[in-house]
């Protein structure tokens, strides 16, 4: 317990990397969507809890976290996804926020520690997660905003859309999943500007302190 609380951003990682192998198992059947909920709520609980060591402010994310909860529950409950768009649009500005304030945390002394370094894959995961709530949205607004190889004519599925977020943040480019209308195509540019300053100014920092310290 006292490990959590000294490297939230460790457990908030770790949860967000299962969270990517269990999604798959998730889709398609009434009782995953019910389990993809309370994951999702699970999820905010740690994004918090990971916050509060940051010196953003924990109550925008109770702020935000709560009605997104709410909403969480009534699709668990009702095994419906009539509210996704909604609880999406929380979940995107709330993962946004957190990516904020563990940024703030990452640079605001000149010492690495090991849950800095740990943070600096949670703020990866948490804009990943982010822009993969904000193409839920979109597609809601703008149906057809996506289309990928494999019924193309289809909504994109969650794990399709958190795919697409991982390539473009990563600047990989091997989805198979193509934004078409023109607010979707606007939205994956900013992902990939995002994904270029994240390594740029975050990560070659971190690397740059971590290997002045190993040399002093």
């Amino acid at each position: 317990m006292r490990a959590t609380l000294r490297e939230p951003s460790a457990l908030l990682l770790a949860a967000q990397l299962a969270g990517i192998l269990l999604y798959p198992f998730m889709e398609g059947n009434e009782a995953g969507r019910a389990l993809f909920s309370i994951f999702g709520i699970a999820l905010l609980g740690l994004v918090v809890l990971t916050v509060r060591s940051t010196p953003g402010l924990t109550s925008v994310v109770i702020l935000l976290g709560t009605p997104a909860t709410a909403l969480l529950l009534i699709q668990a409950v009702t095994r419906s996804d009539d509210l996704l768009p909604y609880s999406s649009a929380l979940e995107a500005v709330l993962y946004f926020y957190a990516a904020a304030a563990l940024i703030a945390y990452i640079l605001k002394d000149h010492d690495v520690t090991r849950d800095e370094l740990f943070a600096v894959g949670a703020t990866f995961t948490l804009v990943a997660w982010a822009f993969a709530y904000t193409y839920v949205v979109c597609q809601a607004i703008w149906p057809d905003s996506f289309t990928a190889a494999v019924d193309p004519n289809d909504p994109r599925t969650w794990m399709e859309l958190l795919f697409l977020s991982f390539t473009t943040l990563t600047s990989t480019g091997l989805s198979d999943v193509t934004p078409i209308r023109p607010f979707a195509r606007a939205l994956v540019m900013i992902e990939q500007l995002a994904g270029l300053a994240y390594v740029a100014m975050l990560v070659s920092r971190v690397v740059a302190l971590t290997v002045l310290r190993r040399a002093n």
